[in-house]
C-alpha cells in the first residue's frame, strides 16, 4: 500500500460521539428524576425511542439520511446555513426538540410542557458544549502529519459538524476538511471522497481511508479506489454486507506504525 493521504472520519473516530449524547441526556434526565421522582433510565429509554421516531417522521427526513444528520444531532443543532433543507431543520427543531421530551415524560405519566421545554433546553447547552477528543488523536495526527497528507471527511450539518471541529482543536493537522452538508454528498457516496483526493492532489490508490463505520467508511473509500482502516472500538464483527477492512484496530494508537510498514512494504 503506497499511502501518500491519509482520510480521516470525525465521530467515534477522532471524537466522541453517541457518549456524549448519552452523558447530556443523563444529565437532563436527572433533573426529572429529582423533580417528578421518576425512573432516570426508563426516561433515558424512552427519550431515545421518542425522538427517534420523531425524527423519523420530521419533514427533513430524506436530507438527513443523505447528509448523515442523525436524531440526537437534531436535539442540539443549530443547523446554520443557506440549504433550503436546513432552513426547514432551523424551524422545526425547537419544536421536535421539546416534543421528544414531552412524548417520553408522557410515557412514565407526567405531562408537564414546562418541564420539557427546560429538559429540552439542559440537553441542548449541555451537549453543544460536550465535546471530548480520544486521547490518541492529536498525537497519532502530530505523527502523521510530517509524511502524509491528512483530510478529514465527516458527514453532517454544517454547523453541528464544524463546531464539533473546531471545540476539538484538531482542525489545523489537516490539510482538507470537508462537511457532506457544505459539499451536497455524503460519504458512503465515492464522490465526497473524490473530492477530497482532488484537494489533497492525490490518487486514490496512494490513500487510505480511517474511520469506525463499515459502511460510511470502509465501503465508501472501497467504492472510491480508496484503502480503508477499520477502527474498531467496540470490539463488533465484521459484517458479510460490507467489503472487508485492509486492516483492523482497536483505537487509533497503532496507525503510525501500521502506515510506516505499509509504506516500507510497498
Amino acid at each position: 500500500m503506497k499511502t501518500r493521504a491519509v482520510l480521516f472520519d470525525l465521530d467515534e473516530t477522532l471524537i466522541l460521539e453517541e457518549a456524549s449524547n448519552d452523558e447530556s441526556a443523563r444529565i437532563a434526565c436527572a433533573i426529572a428524576g429529582a423533580r417528578c421522582g421518576l425512573d432516570q433510565g426508563a426516561l433515558f429509554r424512552a427519550m431515545r425511542e421518542r425522538s427517534v421516531a420523531l425524527f423519523r417522521a420530521g419533514p427533513a427526513i430524506d436530507y438527513c439520511r443523505a447528509i448523515g444528520v442523525s436524531s440526537r444531532e437534531g436535539l442540539w443543532g443549530s443547523f446554520d446555513g443557506d440549504a433550503p433543507e436546513l432552513e426547514v431543520l432551523r424551524r422545526w427543531s425547537p419544536r421536535y426538540r421539546v416534543e421528544s421530551w414531552s412524548a417520553a415524560l408522557h410515557d412514565l405519566g407526567v405531562d408537564d410542557r414546562a418541564l420539557a421545554e427546560e429538559l429540552a433546553d439542559v440537553f441542548m447547552r449541555d451537549r453543544g458544549a460536550r465535546h471530548v477528543v480520544f486521547p490518541e488523536s492529536e498525537p497519532v495526527l502530530r505523527a502523521l502529519q510530517p509524511d502524509f497528507r491528512l483530510g478529514l471527511i465527516t458527514n453532517g450539518a454544517p454547523e453541528i459538524q464544524r463546531v464539533k471541529i473546531r471545540a476539538s482543536g484538531l482542525a489545523n493537522w489537516f490539510d482538507t476538511i470537508l462537511v457532506s452538508g457544505e459539499v451536497g454528498v455524503g460519504k458512503p457516496l465515492k464522490r465526497i471522497f473524490e473530492i477530497a483526493l482532488e484537494q489533497l492532489g492525490v490518487a486514490a490508490a496512494d490513500a487510505v481511508m480511517v474511520g469506525d463505520s463499515l459502511n460510511r467508511d470502509v465501503k465508501g473509500a472501497r467504492d472510491a479506489g480508496i484503502g480503508a482502516i477499520w477502527v474498531n472500538r467496540t470490539g463488533a464483527s465484521l459484517d458479510a454486507r460490507y467489503p472487508a477492512p485492509d486492516a483492523q484496530i482497536s483505537d487509533l494508537s497503532p496507525l503510525p506504525d501500521l502506515l510506516a510498514r505499509a509504506k516500507s512494504a510497498s
